[in-house]
């Protein structure tokens, strides 16, 4: 039995316990500071368990990464099918809204996100962020490729460059959102959920009359 299947086989509330630790040790202390005798003590699990669970620290950290990644592919997998019939710029601006919601709703998740971002000295930190920008692209490509072919988009873009733009303006908007040096006096940081809507609607706006195909009179 692999040390996933151990940890797999716990009951729901014991594996819940150790997740929700985890995760909040590994957004308060990044990596380094990371003690897994504190998480151990936290949740009335011994250490030596913990390590049959995941092997390592680093081996605990990777099980929380992909929980992570999959809690944010389950969000975003939503939101595709419930947009699909809306124009490429109404899905942009969905998707925002929803990670402006996954974070109101999974602070400690992305407190390790940030803490990977401006951590030099975090350990697997260009692997796991270039996972990070590969999924971002995976989930926009398919939207800007639609919206290229439905005429949402102006034929002459290039769709990588496209796709770049976007995951860099909505992954800097996320984390203005969080973090008061980088709101540029946008009014971003910590706004309310009213003011956010608004300020996804226009940068939104900003995108479609850059972005956006003209449209026959009527049509919008």
């Amino acid at each position: 039995m692999t040390a996933t299947e151990r940890f797999q086989r716990l009951k729901p509330e014991k594996k819940e316990k150790i997740v929700a630790t985890a995760i909040d040790e590994f957004a308060r202390y990044g990596f380094r500071q990371a003690s897994v005798n504190r998480m151990a003590r936290l949740t009335g699990i011994a250490k030596g368990s913990l390590f049959q669970y995941f092997g390592t620290k680093e081996g605990l950290f990777r099980f929380i990464f992909d929980h992570a990644v999959e809690l944010i592919r389950r969000n975003l997998r939503r939101v595709k099918a419930e947009t699909a019939d809306q124009d490429f710029f109404e899905r942009i601006r969905s998707s925002l809204l929803a990670g402006v919601s996954f974070i109101r709703k999974h602070p400690h998740i992305y407190q390790i996100y940030l803490k990977m971002l401006f951590q030099e000295d975090f350990p697997f930190r260009d692997e796991f962020l270039q996972k990070i920008r590969l999924f971002s692209a995976e989930y926009l490509t398919p939207l800007v490729e639609k919206g290229m072919a439905d005429g949402d988009l102006r034929p002459d873009l290039d769709v990588h460059l496209v796709v770049f733009t976007l995951d860099a303006v909505m992954d800097r908007f996320l984390q203005a959102h969080c973090v008061p040096f980088l709101d540029g006096n946008a009014g971003l940081f910590q706004a309310p959920p009213e003011r956010v809507e608004k300020q996804v609607g226009d940068l939104v706006d900003f995108l479609r009359r850059g972005l956006g195909a003209e449209q026959p009179s009527g049509r919008r």
